[in-house]
C-alpha cells in the first residue's frame, strides 16, 4: 500500500493542518453549544418540572431504536428509505471522520484489510446519501405532498449537506487521482470520479491545488453547519434524539397523567406556557415537520381546524416569541388557549393516538391537548351537548341520562337470570358499559353476547344498577374530577364483588379499567376484551362453532384496542374461526383509522366545517374492497358510528355492519332467542 497523505488529506508539502482544523472546529462547537443552550434553557426555565431521568438503560435503548436505527421512520417505505439514506449516510460520514482522528492521533488500527473495508463502507454510505438526497428533492419539489412544510430553510439545509458530502467525495477523488493506489476500487465512487480528473490531463500540482482548495471549503462548510445547527431546520437532528430519550416510560400509552399541583397545592391547568411541562415544550422544538401526524389524523382528514403538526408548531412559536420575556419577568403570560390554539382545534381531537403512534421523534400530542381541554372545562367553555352528557354522568352515572335501575333492563328475559356479582362469586365480571346497556341500537347485540357466554358455560355476572360509566371519555374530554368520581364509585363496587377476571365489550372501558384504575385495589385481576375471551373459548373447545360462514369480511380495529393496547390478533382469529374470509383494509392494526367517536366526540355537536366524517371516510375505504359484504367491528360505539355512516355513504345495498359477536352467534347456531317486547324495554 503506498504512503498515504497526511491524516487530513493534505500533501506533506503543505505542512500539518491540525492547528487550523482544531481551532476552527473548536470555535464552531463552542458557538453551537452556546446557541443550543439558549434554545434548550427555555424548556426547563419556562416549563413545569417533570421527572424523566429514570431507567437510563431503557432510555438509551429508545435513543438507539428511534434516533439511530429510526424504526418509526422506516414504517413508510419511500420517505423511510429517503431519510435513512440521508441520516445514516451523514452519520457514517461523521463517524468515519472520528475513526480517522482516533487512528491518526491516539490508536492506529486502520491498516491493511481493515483500512480497505473502512474505505469501502464510507464510499457506499456516501452513495446511499446521494440516493436519499435525490429522493428528498423529488418528493419535495416534484411530488409535493400536502403534509410537508415548504420553506426556504429546508432547501438551504439540503443543499448545504449535499455540498458537504459531495466536496468530501471530490477531496477523496483528487487524492486518488494523484496517488493512483492499487486498492482504488475499494472506493468505487471516489475512483470513478478520479478518472474524470485524470481525463482532464491536469498536472499533479494543479490537482494538489484543487485538493487543498476543496478541503478548505469543505472544512468551512462543516463549521458553518455546526454554527447554524441550533437555529436552522436541521436542529431536529439534536432535539429529535433528545425527545426520544426523554419519552414517557412510566405510564402506558393508554393512561393520562393527573392534573398537577402547584407549590401551594392548587391544581394547575394548561392555560399558558408556564403550565406545560418542560418535556411538552421540548416537543415543539423536536418536531421534524414531516406531517405524518397530520396525515394520520382523522380530525384533519374530516376538515376540522385541528392539524396536530400545526398545533405543535404553534406551541413552538409561542415559546420562542414570548418565552424569553416571561422568564425575564417583562413579558405577559401567553394565553395558549384562545390566542395560539383555538377551542375549536382542541375539541376536534378524538384522542385516537394516531399522531403519537406516527411521530418519529415520539411527540406526545394527546397529553398536551387533554391538558388544555382541562382548562376549557374548568372555565366552562364546553358545547351544550357535551355539557349535558357530563351532567348526566355526574347525576345518573351514564351519559344517556337514564335511571341506573334501567341499566340491566336488556337482561330481563335472558335465561338463566344473569348473576349479580355483588351477591355471589363469579369467575368473570362483565363490565357492560353505557352504550351496550342503554343504546337501542346495541341492546340486541348485548343480549347475544350474554347468550354466547351462557352457551359457553361461562361463570359470569354483572353489577346491575351499581355499574357506572368507566370514565374513559370523561377523562379525555378534560373532566378529571368527574373521572375520579367514576373511578371511586366503580372501585368501591368492584371491591364488593367476588370475581377472578373482568371482561368488557367496549375498548374504551377496557383501556381505562386496565390502564387507569388502581389495580392494587382490584387485586391486579386481568381485564379482558371480549375478543380475547371468545378466542380462548373457541380454541379450548368450550365454545363450539358448528356453522361455517362464507362471508367475505373486513375488520375495523378500534383505536383503543389496537393502537392503545396492541390487541390485533384475537379478533382476527375469531373471525377466521367462523369460516369468514378476512380482507384487510389498507389501514389496519395499530395503523387503523378512527371512527370519530373517541375523546368524547360522540357526545359533541358536529363541527359545521366538517367535509366528511371519519366514519364515512372509513366506510368509503371499506367500500373500495369490492368483494367485501360485511364490515366487522368490535366496539359498541363503532356499531353506532358505522351503521350511520353506511347509510350516508350509499353502501347499504351491498354491505352490512356486524359486531364480532354476531358472527360468532351465527357460527354457534341455535341460541335461546330473547322475546322481550318493545314495551318491556322502555324505561318506566
Amino acid at each position: 500500500m503506498p504512503e498515504r497523505f497526511d491524516y487530513w488529506g493534505i500533501p506533506d508539502i503543505w505542512g500539518s493542518p491540525d492547528i487550523l482544523v482544531y481551532s476552527i472546529m473548536f470555535l464552531a462547537a463552542i458557538i453551537l453549544l452556546i446557541r443550543f443552550y439558549r434554545k434548550a434553557s427555555l424548556w426547563w426555565r419556562l416549563g413545569r418540572s417533570e421527572a424523566r431521568w429514570d431507567q437510563l438503560h431503557i432510555r438509551l435503548g429508545r435513543l438507539i431504536k428511534y434516533a439511530i436505527i429510526q424504526t418509526k421512520v422506516l414504517r413508510e417505505r419511500y420517505p423511510g428509505i429517503m431519510h435513512i439514506g440521508l441520516a445514516w449516510g451523514f452519520f457514517v460520514f461523521y463517524l468515519g471522520t472520528a475513526l480517522a482522528t482516533i487512528d491518526s492521533h491516539f490508536f492506529k488500527f486502520l491498516e491493511g484489510d481493515i483500512y480497505l473495508l473502512y474505505k469501502l463502507i464510507l464510499d457506499l454510505f456516501t452513495v446511499l446519501f446521494f440516493v436519499g438526497a435525490g429522493m428528498a428533492a423529488y418528493r419535495r419539489y416534484i411530488e409535493r405532498p400536502r403534509r410537508l412544510t415548504f420553506d426556504r430553510g429546508f432547501t438551504i439545509s439540503l443543499v448545504l449537506i449535499v455540498v458537504i458530502v459531495f466536496t468530501g467525495l471530490l477531496i477523496e477523488s483528487t487524492r486518488l487521482a494523484i496517488e493512483k493506489p492499487e486498492w482504488a476500487w475499494w472506493t468505487p465512487a471516489g475512483w470513478i470520479l478520479a478518472q474524470l480528473w485524470i481525463a482532464t490531463g491536469a498536472s499533479e500540482t494543479a490537482l494538489n491545488g484543487w485538493h487543498i482548495g476543496l478541503w478548505l471549503f469543505h472544512l468551512l462548510l462543516i463549521a458553518f453547519t455546526l454554527i447554524t445547527l441550533p437555529v436552522g431546520t436541521l436542529v431536529h437532528t439534536l432535539t429529535g434524539p433528545i425527545n426520544a430519550f426523554f419519552s414517557e416510560l412510566k405510564r402506558p400509552i393508554g393512561q393520562l397523567a393527573s392534573i398537577p399541583e402547584g407549590e401551594n397545592g392548587d391544581l394547575l391547568y394548561a392555560r399558558s406556557l408556564k403550565e406545560l411541562t418542560w418535556k411538552q415544550l421540548l416537543d415543539g422544538d423536536a418536531c421534524t415537520e414531516c406531517g405524518r401526524c397530520q396525515e394520520a389524523c382523522p380530525a384533519f382528514a374530516s376538515g376540522t381546524p385541528l392539524n396536530p403538526k400545526e398545533l405543535i408548531l404553534n406551541l413552538r412559536e409561542a415559546m420562542h416569541r414570548d418565552g424569553p420575556g416571561i422568564i425575564q419577568g417583562n413579558g405577559r403570560s401567553t394565553e395558549l388557549v384562545g390566542e395560539w390554539i383555538t377551542e375549536e382545534v382542541l375539541w376536534s381531537c378524538t384522542t385516537c393516538g394516531a399522531c403519537v403512534r406516527e411521530c418519529p421523534v415520539l411527540i406526545e400530542h394527546v397529553d398536551t391537548i387533554v391538558d388544555m381541554r382541562r382548562y376549557l372545562v374548568i372555565e366552562g367553555q364546553v358545547d351544550a351537548e357535551l355539557q349535558d352528557a357530563l351532567a348526566n354522568l355526574g347525576r345518573y352515572g351514564n351519559s344517556f341520562g337514564k335511571s341506573p335501575r334501567a341499566r340491566a333492563r336488556w337482561s330481563r328475559r335472558i335465561k338463566p337470570k344473569l348473576k349479580d356479582a355483588r351477591n355471589e362469586p363469579v369467575d368473570y365480571l362483565w363490565f357492560v358499559g353505557d352504550y351496550a346497556s342503554f343504546s337501542s341500537t346495541l341492546t340486541e347485540i348485548t343480549k347475544k353476547t350474554a347468550q354466547i357466554f351462557v352457551k359457553a358455560g361461562l361463570d359470569f355476572g354483572i353489577m346491575y344498577e351499581a355499574e357506572n360509566h368507566s370514565g374513559n371519555d370523561a377523562r379525555r374530554v378534560g373532566e378529571e374530577g368527574l373521572f375520579e368520581m367514576m373511578v371511586e364509585k366503580n372501585t368501591e363496587v368492584l371491591n364488593e364483588c367476588q370475581f377472578e377476571r373482568i371482561v368488557t365489550t367496549d375498548p374504551h372501558t377496557y383501556n381505562t379499567l386496565k390502564n387507569e384504575y388502581p389495580q392494587s385495589e382490584n387485586g391486579n385481576r386481568k381485564v379482558y376484551h371480549y375478543s380475547e375471551l371468545l378466542n380462548e373459548l373457541i380454541k379450548s373447545g368450550q365454545l363450539e362453532l358448528v356453522n361455517k360462514l362464507d362471508y367475505k369480511v373486513t375488520y375495523h380495529d378500534p383505536c383503543y384496542l389496537s393502537r392503545y393496547n396492541g390487541i390485533v390478533d384475537a379478533p382476527r382469529q375469531v373471525i377466521e374461526s367462523t369460516g369468514c374470509e378476512l380482507i384487510e383494509m389498507p389501514r389496519h392494526g395499530d395503523k387503523t383509522f378512527c371512527c370519530g367517536a373517541g375523546g368524547g366526540r360522540i357526545w359533541m355537536e358536529e363541527n359545521p366545517d366538517i367535509t366528511e366524517r371519519p366514519a364515512e371516510i372509513r366506510m368509503r375505504e371499506a367500500g373500495e374492497l369490492s368483494e367485501v359484504t360485511t364490515f366487522v367491528v368490535a366496539c359498541p360505539k363503532d356499531v353506532v358510528m358505522f351503521q350511520d355512516a353506511l347509510k350516508t355513504s350509499g353502501l347499504e345495498e351491498r354491505m352490512v355492519v356486524k359486531d364480532l359477536i354476531e358472527l360468532v352467534a351465527e357460527a354457534v347456531g341455535e341460541i335461546e332467542e330473547d322475546i322481550t317486547s318493545d314495551e318491556e324495554e322502555e324505561e318506566g
